[in-house]
């Protein structure tokens, strides 16, 4: 290869990065789509599944704060790969979910605990298991989008790999009920799971550390190492004995908690609308089965633009001579006014069922492309050595917020399903959801009005 000539090699790991969030996606997915025929089969409450849900996040937001940790330490290429291991054997293990109820259940007899659904156990510790290896994709995502991209290139980047997610949303409901309906539901889960697998080949093949990367130009590692303040990028002893960054050390700085709070408070947004939204077309529309593939399908086909586009919207704000952090704010400002068209979903819903389905398409685009940025934040502040482990204490916030909304919004449905009217709880989530954004990126403003990078770690 010609090292004068600009290599574009830093976009095949964006496209790796995509691919191994689109099977994020489709893995965690699997039990929302299937959330009512399991309803049926097992008995379940809102509530039981808004436990079963919570746990998820639950583990997904403790283990966020680790899995930072862990890529930092262990470096990107081998946390990528052990989190995708994890978590794919996670998502099919919900295949055997009632075996390991029994045994989980005659477990906790021995210590004198009765009374515990075999089915409910049996899937929180799957999903337990998913959300403990599913916890590294963002943090090793985005430390690699940091060792392969300069700054101004970061938000695309991220953009366009967080929007696997969307990607995965849309696959899953064309997938995972066509499945259950002719295999069966646990065949869904054993399907899908197995996915990930095949990306491990093309994860082990293709990357490795710009530094070692022999299909990488001499030209385009420059050109990534072109920010005045960018890291030199070390040899790999070296960054394995770098200085250990505490997390109460990082707690100090309000461009954590800045980052924390947005997570808190917009993550569970998302993760309502992934869990939530197939047994909200039931309740209220009556679709269920296969009859949901293509709302859900349009709605988060929807998403896609706005990831891409979010990542590309704050590059025309520093254009025009803006600093990365300044103008991404002035982006996240105008995104978070598109979540209030949510509002909206239940006064117009007795139209027609895609006026809902559009609105929240709307609000759940802004939300991509409010994440896109909001993790672009991080890697636009902070030293790469750090990005993992301040990309896991927000990611545990964010998880933390998706298991307020999932307990929440499961002790409004069964509060105003046995009033008859279980609409109202959609409602009050909806409006939840169209605030939230607004509210965080005042508070984020706040802490950190203007452009202030850190550079004392």
């Amino acid at each position: 290869m010609n090292d004068t000539k600009m290599s574009r090699y830093r976009w095949t790991i964006c496209a790796l990065l995509f691919f191994a969030t689109t099977v994020n996606y489709l893995d965690r997915q699997v039990l929302s789509l299937l959330h009512t025929k399991l309803e049926a089969e097992f008995n379940w409450t809102n509530t039981d599944y808004a436990n079963i849900t919570a746990a998820f996040q639950l583990v997904y937001a403790v283990s966020m704060l680790f899995a930072g940790r862990i890529v930092d330490r262990l470096g990107t290429k081998w946390g990528y790969a052990v989190a995708l291991i994890v978590w794919s054997l996670g998502a099919i293990l919900h295949a055997k979910a009632i075996p390991v109820g029994h045994g989980l259940v005659s477990l906790l007899g021995i210590i004198g605990i009765s009374g515990v659904s075999v089915s409910v156990l049996g899937f929180i510790f799957s999903r337990a298991v998913l959300g403990f290896g599913e916890s590294g994709n963002f943090p090793a995502a985005i430390k690699a989008t940091a060792e392969y991209f300069p700054k101004k290139e970061r938000s695309l980047a991220t953009g366009i790999f967080n929007s696997g997610a969307n990607v995965g949303a849309i696959l899953a409901p064309l997938t995972v009920p066509w499945i259950a309906h002719n295999w069966g539901w646990e065949s869904a889960f054993l399907v899908i799971g197995a996915v990930g697998f095949l990306w491990l080949i093309f994860w082990f093949i293709f990357y490795e550390k710009p530094e070692k990367q022999k299909r990488l130009s001499k030209a385009e590692l420059e050109y990534i190492l072109c920010d005045p303040d960018a890291d030199t990028i070390v040899p790999s002893a070296s960054e394995a004995d770098a200085e250990k960054v505490s997390w109460f050390k990082l707690l100090k700085y309000k461009q954590t908690w800045a980052f924390t709070f947005g997570k808190f408070m917009t993550d569970g947004v998302w993760w309502f609308f992934l869990f939530w939204l197939p047994s909200y077309l039931k309740v209220q529309y009556g679709m269920d089965d296969t009859a949901i593939m293509i709302p859900l399908a349009v709605l988060y086909s929807m998403t896609m633009i706005g990831s891409i586009g979010g990542g590309w919207f704050p590059m025309y704000f520093m254009k025009k001579g803006y600093a990365p952090y300044d103008g991404r704010m002035k982006a996240m400002f105008i995104i978070a006014l598109f979540p209030l068209l949510v509002l909206l979903a239940q006064p117009l819903g007795h139209i027609s069922v895609w006026l809902p389905v559009v609105l929240i398409g709307i609000g759940a685009s802004a939300h991509q492309a409010w994440s896109a940025n909001i993790f672009t934040t991080v890697s636009d502040m902070f030293p790469k050595k750090s990005v993992g482990s301040v990309i896991g204490i927000g990611g545990m916030a964010g998880g933390l917020g998706g298991v307020f909304m999932s307990k929440l919004g499961g002790g409004l449905f069964d509060y105003y399903k046995g009033l008859g009217h279980i609409q109202t709880g959609y409602t009050i989530m909806f409006a939840i959801c169209a605030l939230a954004y607004l509210v965080a990126w005042i508070v984020m403003k706040s802490l950190v009005p203007k452009y202030r990078p850190i550079t004392n770690l």
